[in-house]
């Protein structure tokens, strides 16, 4: 679509006079031919569609709205010129005689752009969806519930056709199948034939928000903040999609100071009721993750809104096996509970009560010492030995004997785990089986010091 208007301003030609000292800007959109619309209806969308129904339900003779639905197919309309109560094209006959096509709408009057212009802004969806290029059903049955019509009805397209036709012709008829396909793409080609072009209903529209925002309007910024007023009550009502406000970022005023963290995570809504449950789903299941997913959403916002959060690096997502491990680590299920996550964490219950302790020592981190064994490149081998070196007074560093990343003490039970990052990780034998004792140090003697086999 090729569209010759040049939404931010107005030619000076295109003022008429109005009588008034002050020019009229004269809102016009010249939309080159279409192409040929072969094997293609010619409205997809609900408005483009509710736009031929006014035709087909008006015109008298089907014959001739047929010969126009041709004559559109065929390409013999030229470039669409839209301005307020008026579309205008030339249209080209079968013999090659051409001609001028128009069809008149009513403009809303200024009382009705009035009550318009407030509903859109009780709703920010109604006004990220025209920007989306959209006209969704409830924008139009909110418009229609304030007295304003935008779509037209039967008896409101009226044609006027220079083959002296009284009725719509198959040259208005054309017309109308072509503009469809335009309202398909910009709604806002409707709303320029009911008087308002898409710069200045924009620039109306922002007017009214800024002095909403300001609490200059009848709904001020207390009565959106409490959630009074019309605006108030739709957004409860209906709410508005994440990527809706995103498109209306560039006209919306600037958001309010976000509220303080709560104290603690909201408790899980009980799902102990009389209803059974559907086979398969467990609510104790159920609660468990509420409660699980509240105090993760609470500690993200305590994050989010700790000074430099946004300097720091995404933390890494996990597998559904680690997953499992920290639900059992933070939630401290039932035994029953633990034992279905034991198994999808793919570890038996005893291997799981180990990789919890680890994880509460260290998280992921910690969970992948416990699992990995490697073998440190050369260079990292240097330099792990030098710390250990480093790390003991003379006489006093026991006697460890390294095996990969792993140094152990066999006479004193305990171990010391290289990790990839450069810390040192506790262990101690527990019933045969290595177990973490304690968080990671950069020191190998501190992280053995404090461990839990200091308390031995």
């Amino acid at each position: 679509m090729s569209d010759a208007y040049d939404s931010g301003k107005y030619d000076r030609e295109g003022y008429e006079g109005d009588g008034s000292d002050a020019p009229t800007p004269v809102q016009e959109r010249t939309f080159a031919a279409l192409p040929p619309a072969h094997g293609r209806g010619f409205a997809e969308s609900w408005w483009g569609r509710a736009w031929l129904k006014a035709l087909e339900d008006t015109a008298l003779d089907g014959e001739q709205l047929k010969r126009g639905r041709r004559f559109a197919r065929e390409g013999r309309v030229g470039a669409v010129s839209v301005r307020p109560g008026r579309i205008t094209a030339v249209v080209r006959d079968r013999d090659s005689s051409t001609y001028r096509s128009d069809v008149l709408l009513q403009e809303l009057n200024e009382a009705e752009w009035e009550r318009f212009l407030d509903m859109a802004v009780d709703t920010a969806g109604h006004i990220a969806a025209l920007l989306d290029r959209e006209m969704p059903p409830h924008l139009v049955e909110d418009a229609a519930a304030a007295g304003v019509e935008l779509l037209p009805g039967i008896g409101d397209l009226d044609p006027e056709c220079t083959c002296e036709a009284w009725d719509h012709c198959p040259h208005t008829a054309a017309l109308c199948y072509q503009v469809a396909r335009l309202l398909d793409q910009d709604p806002f080609v409707l709303l320029l034939m009911r008087g308002r072009d898409e710069r200045r209903l924009l620039d109306e529209l922002q007017v009214r928000i800024t002095a909403r925002a300001e609490g200059h309007g009848p709904f001020g910024s207390a009565a959106l903040a409490d959630g009074s007023g019309a605006a108030g009550t739709k957004a409860k009502d209906r709410g508005v999609r994440a990527d809706e406000a995103f498109a209306a970022r560039d006209i919306l005023p600037p958001l309010p100071a976000p509220p303080p963290l709560p104290a603690e995570p909201g408790p899980a809504q009980s799902l102990d009721t009389e209803t059974q449950p559907e086979p398969g789903v467990d609510p104790a299941v159920l609660e468990l993750l509420a409660t699980d997913s509240a105090a993760r959403a609470h500690q993200m916002l305590a994050d989010a809104l700790s000074p430099g959060h946004e300097q720091q690096s995404l933390p890494a997502c996990l597998t559904p096996q680690q997953d499992a491990v920290r639900l059992v680590a933070n939630t401290r299920p039932e035994s029953w509970i633990a034992t279905r996550l034991a198994a999808g964490s793919g570890r038996p219950r005893a291997e799981l009560n180990v990789a919890v302790r680890a994880w509460q020592y260290g998280g992921a981190a910690a969970l992948t010492v416990l699992d990995e064994k490697w073998t440190p490149d050369p260079e990292s081998l240097a330099r792990a030995r030098a710390r250990l070196a480093e790390a003991w007074e003379e006489g006093e560093q026991p006697r460890l004997r390294s095996a990969g990343n792993r140094w152990t003490a066999v006479e004193d039970g305990v171990q010391l785990r290289y990790g990839r990052d450069g810390r040192w990780w506790p262990y101690r034998k527990e019933s045969g089986r290595w177990v973490p004792a304690g968080p990671a140090d950069d020191d190998p003697a501190a992280a053995l010091g404090g461990s839990s086999m200091s308390d031995d």
